[in-house]
């Protein structure tokens, strides 16, 4: 059919393969968060941030109450939140958040992925000094005044906004995550993407090949089934 089909078909294949990634993080993450704050998002802001996020990426609405519902079934009583710390190649902090029912499968594999690449693993906790919680919302630019919008969030507990290309990120303090959200919605601000982030204290700026290095180590431990979010202090 031509190398044109070829492309087309190898584009929606990557395509699809993030969708599906995409749906089963929040999946889990949908379940976690109904696990620990109820199933009910006006009062669980961690599962309306979840429902929230998942309608953007065009979850199935019956695949968002499958997931809420499985944080009452005896499915998901071994399902827990783990973390795990180490040090990447050329002296890389990184940390992985895990969402996992059979937490030594999930550590045998994470730290095969740190040993591989010349890393290894410490034990919880010990680079937790390296990094903040924030409150990270993403939504597109549009026809948002955006000098107006960052003095108005000000008042609200903005610590960081930048804008890039068509897209805007507002950042603030993990105290302030809720306070953020509302002034955002009652600000009219649409397809807002939430999400508590660990951001660096300092970062290490490597040469692109040293780079490299690192960035194939968190995308090998980024495609495990079991893993969230990775952060590390690489510029």
């Amino acid at each position: 059919m031509g190398r044109a089909f070829e492309f087309r078909r190898a584009r929606k294949e990557r395509r699809w393969g993030r969708m599906a990634k995409a749906f089963t993080k929040l999946s889990k993450e949908l379940t976690l968060a109904a696990k620990k704050g109820g199933p009910e998002p006006a009062n669980n802001i961690r599962l309306r941030i979840a429902v929230e996020n998942a309608r953007i990426i065009n979850m199935p609405k019956d695949k968002i109450e499958a997931a809420i519902k499985r944080a009452s079934s005896k499915d998901s009583s071994s399902y827990e939140e783990v973390v795990y710390e180490g040090y990447g190649p050329h002296g890389i902090a990184i940390v992985v958040e895990c969402a996992t029912d059979n937490p030594t499968r999930t550590v045998g594999n994470i730290r095969s992925y740190f040993t591989r690449a010349g890393g290894s693993l410490g034990t919880t906790g010990s680079l937790d000094f390296l990094f903040e919680r924030k409150g990270v919302f993403h939504f597109p630019k549009g026809s948002l005044k955006q000098d107006e919008l960052e003095l108005e969030l000000i008042d609200f507990g903005l610590e960081d906004f930048s804008v890039e290309e068509d897209e805007i990120f507002v950042y603030t303090s993990f105290n302030d995550f809720a306070a953020m959200q509302r002034a955002l919605q009652d600000r009219g601000v649409e397809n807002i993407t939430a999400e508590i982030q660990r951001i660096p204290t300092t970062t290490i700026e490597l040469p692109p090949e040293k780079g490299e290095e690192v960035m194939a180590l968190i995308e090998r431990i980024e495609d495990d089934e079991d893993v969230q979010a990775v952060y590390c202090t690489m510029k």
